[in-house]
């Protein structure tokens, strides 16, 4: 069952991702700036990070069966509607319901953290985040070969019938289960600000998410720009096949989930954080082009990917331990903090790309990854994390 779901996990987040490598075709294909393109990419975020806030504490509420294939059809409508858009409007529109529909990983990760022993918990995550980063690399590569080979539509219905596809199949496969909350839908709302407002736990982890996955969603939505650029020359397909490069994280974040139920998650969270600023240093020298550019660029990458991953993994298991009864509201105040740092992220890297070229991303990242550790070591000196 962990094996399907991080399959079904890895389906529904590359939805959020392939529009990073196919929007400099959507430039071209509706004769609008590259820039202004990446409001695709911001609006599928902020889009998702509303899904998270608006629709995952129902994980409390509804049955999983029901909950996730209604999602999935919804997302999948979404997709043929961003397919079929006229106009970056339209499509800024359709990737806002795509982003709020596709919202299956976090729903997901507080069903299975229930289902293992507390001691298994990193392991059980670490696994269905590799099915999640399986979906965002291969989204990516196939979104960007796909888009150059038909159009830069034609990623968007392929996906649209995925996702239909899989809904289907979950509504059959997919086991029974009650729902642990009879709250209203507003008490469920509630509750998860309400938790962020109470549990400083859950807020310190909601930080570090936010800073380093906009560090990571500020270096994807650059490298698009930079290698679709002058630098390089290359085509959107070039970004899928650089991104094919860090399945290593697929690897990586299962043995990062057994560090964090070995060594706890704070002693990960202090190593992801110094380890995206060790990415940025070598993603500096990607601007240089070429192979040692590239080089650069793959590197730094992987390493900026497999810490934010990592810190994730940490950042689950510490607020998942927070209560058995409310995981998806704790779930959802944290990832919502978190993509709404990748999408603030998003549109600063598009904004330091165009003002300051590849030394302003790279310096974009350097400065959310210090953030991110000046607080942990904040904490870390407090005299209530020292009692």
């Amino acid at each position: 069952m962990v094996l399907l779901l991080a399959v079904v996990c890895g389906v529904a987040v590359g939805n959020v991702y392939f529009p990073q490598a196919v929007s400099p075709l959507v430039a071209e294909g509706l004769h609008v700036s590259a820039d202004t393109a990446t409001l695709v990419v911001t609006a599928t975020q902020f889009g998702y990070a509303g899904g998270i806030f608006l629709l995952v504490p129902l994980g409390d509420r509804i049955p999983y069966r029901p909950l996730i294939a209604a999602l999935l059809s919804l997302a999948g409508l979404g997709l043929l509607g961003a397919g079929l858009a006229p106009g970056l409007v339209p499509l800024v529109a359709a990737s806002v319901l795509v982003g709020v529909t596709t919202v299956i990983a976090p729903i997901v990760a507080p069903m299975a953290a229930g289902l293992v022993p507390d001691d298994r918990r990193g392991a059980v995550t670490g696994t269905l985040l590799s099915g999640s980063i399986g979906g965002m690399l291969l989204s990516r590569a196939f979104g960007g070969s796909l888009g150059e080979w038909l159009g830069w539509r034609a990623p968007y219905l392929l996906s649209a019938a995925l996702a239909l596809l899989i809904a289907l199949v979950l509504a059959r496969a997919l086991p029974k289960s009650t729902a642990p909350s009879r709250q209203s839908y507003p008490k469920l709302l509630g509750e998860s600000l309400r938790l962020l407002r109470t549990e400083p736990e859950l807020r310190r982890s909601g930080f570090y998410q936010a800073m380093l996955f906009g560090a990571f969603s500020a270096l994807w939505t650059g490298v698009a720009l930079l290698m679709t650029g002058p630098a390089y020359g290359l085509g959107a397909s070039a970004v899928g096949l650089l991104a094919l490069v860090n399945a290593g994280t697929m690897i990586s974040t299962p043995l990062a989930g057994r560090q964090v139920d070995r060594c706890g998650p704070d002693a990960v969270n202090l190593a992801a954080a110094l380890a995206v600023l060790a990415a940025a240093a070598v993603l500096l020298f990607g601007g240089a082009g070429g192979a040692v550019g590239l080089t650069a660029l793959a590197v730094g990458s992987l390493l900026l990917d497999v810490a934010m991953q990592s810190g994730m993994i940490a950042n689950q298991v510490r607020i998942f331990a927070l209560s058995d009864e409310a995981r998806s509201r704790l779930n959802t105040a944290y990832m919502t903090c978190g993509y709404l740092g990748g999408s603030i992220g998003s549109w600063l890297g598009a904004h330091a790309y165009d003002t300051f070229g590849w030394p302003g991303v790279c310096g974009l990242v350097t400065l959310l990854a210090s953030l991110a550790l000046t607080r942990h070591l904040l904490h870390v000196r407090s005299p209530a994390s020292a009692a």
